[in-house]
């Protein structure tokens, strides 16, 4: 079982110099998010350069991570496949490691009709008891998960969230108004997060969490306590940090910001590269400005500054 809602950190994965998977830097910036108060982790997405891992890297990195988590915070996978068939391969295997839920996105390369993405939803649904969070990324995936398709997938039991990514925040009143609780949802989009809290979202799937886990808890849980003034505090500060997440290099602006805080290594996977000259200082610069002025955050239980 898991509970859609809360701080969902998009993990990045981190590599050597040499390029191979450096699972002691991964570990180090899970525990600080642990220890932050995130409820859940996400690993293989496009954050994580999935279409870069082989599928040892991909099982080595699963297997390490529920050793280290154990049953603290539930373990996402990502399921991103160009065939039906592949998904529901990977699927299976999934069901025999012990992650908690999974995160899938709709058919790659190939622009699906809504019939046909329907079909590949619900045909992976049947393939595993696991619960489903459908990730609704029009943007960067080219395909919208409408309304009337969801109205479809409510058939599937285990299809019960989806990280709304469409950047039109009208969906979440949508969904809710349309569904009720029968899907959760959870913003996918670090500049729109507040707005999407504060309209119903459930949780955050959050990508500057990375480099930023205190922060971006501590926006979530104020905002569930009502403390909205609060959180558009600290949200205000964040905003240059985040709007970092909807770049086409977000992986490499994130790891940078990751490096800064020392939260991970700047190492990327060709054909990324690395940041270089004038690109590297600006962005170096909106990470700087950010640590100049880090506001003093309100503590909880799990939140020790």
């Amino acid at each position: 079982m898991i509970h859609w809602k809360g701080v969902f950190p998009a993990i990045t994965t981190k590599f050597t110099a040499e390029d191979q998977l450096d699972l002691k830097a991964f570990h180090a910036n899970i525990k600080v998010q642990m220890k932050a108060g995130v409820d859940g982790i996400v690993i293989g997405g496009s954050l994580g350069e999935a279409s870069t891992l082989t599928d040892a890297e991909k099982e080595k990195l699963v297997k390490s991570t529920l050793e280290l988590v154990a049953d603290k915070i539930p373990l996402v996978l990502t399921i991103a496949e160009q065939s039906t068939r592949r998904a529901i391969e990977v699927v299976k295997s999934a069901n025999e490691t012990g992650v908690k839920g999974l995160m899938v996105l709709p058919p790659m390369r190939y622009k699906a009709d809504d019939r046909e993405t329907v079909a590949f939803f619900k045909e992976i649904a049947g393939a595993t008891d696991l619960p489903i969070m459908i990730y609704n990324n029009p943007v960067d995936y080219r395909i919208l998960v409408t309304l009337d398709m969801f109205e479809e997938l409510a058939s599937c039991p285990n299809i019960n969230a989806v990280k709304e990514s469409s950047r039109d925040l009208t969906v979440v009143t949508k969904m809710i108004n349309r569904f009720g609780d029968r899907f959760k949802i959870l913003g996918g989009v670090d500049p729109l997060a507040l707005e999407s809290l504060t309209l119903g979202a459930h949780g955050w799937v959050a990508g500057l969490v990375c480099a930023f886990p205190y922060e971006t808890v501590a926006i979530y849980r104020l905002v569930q306590e009502g403390r909205i003034e609060e959180a558009r505090e600290i949200y205000r500060w964040f905003f240059p940090l985040l709007e970092l997440d909807i770049h086409p290099k977000l992986v490499q602006y994130i790891k940078l910001a990751e490096v800064a805080t020392g939260m991970g290594t700047e190492y990327v996977r060709a054909p990324r590269l690395m940041l270089a000259g004038k690109e590297r200082q600006r962005i170096l610069k909106v990470i700087e400005d950010a640590l100049a002025e880090r506001p003093v955050l309100p503590t909880w239980e799990k939140i020790s500054l």
